[in-house]
């Protein structure tokens, strides 16, 4: 293994649980736009393997639900959809090429969504801490 490969999976794992959340979404979502790219260029091959990789993030992202958390049962069915969704665009090519942009708005808004929730969640701990300490 490289330093720089070495240097990323230690930084990969010293990462927090949201950190790592997001850094999933980000992937997907760069995964999908390189799709994108590949089906303008006609590279089916490039094209089908960022839409499989993408699939991939959004099972292990079903995998990774609390499913005692409430939320849990939306996102699963959210992540289902998409995962039909990517699906449909492998089958369909340049038929289903609008549908690229759809799928990654939907990542970006969830993205999104958990990078404030986490925001929400660290101030409030730290609110919480102070006053416990002070």
């Amino acid at each position: 293994m490289n330093g720089y490969q070495k240097y990323k999976e230690n930084s990969i794992y010293s990462m927090s649980g949201p950190e790592l959340l997001l850094l999933l979404y980000e992937e997907a979502i760069r995964r999908l736009s390189k799709a994108e790219y590949a089906l303008e260029d006609k590279e089916y091959g490039i094209f089908e393997d960022s839409l499989l990789r993408t699939s991939r993030i959004v099972r292990y992202l079903i995998d990774i639900l609390d499913m005692q958390q409430p939320i849990s049962r939306d996102l699963r069915r959210i992540y289902n959809y998409l995962i039909y969704d990517i699906s449909r665009i492998k089958a369909g090519r340049e038929r289903e090429k609008a549908e690229i942009g759809r799928i990654r708005h939907i990542l970006s808004e969830l993205r999104d969504a958990f990078d404030q929730a986490s925001l929400k969640t660290k101030d409030t701990h730290m609110v919480q801490s102070r006053g416990i300490l002070g």
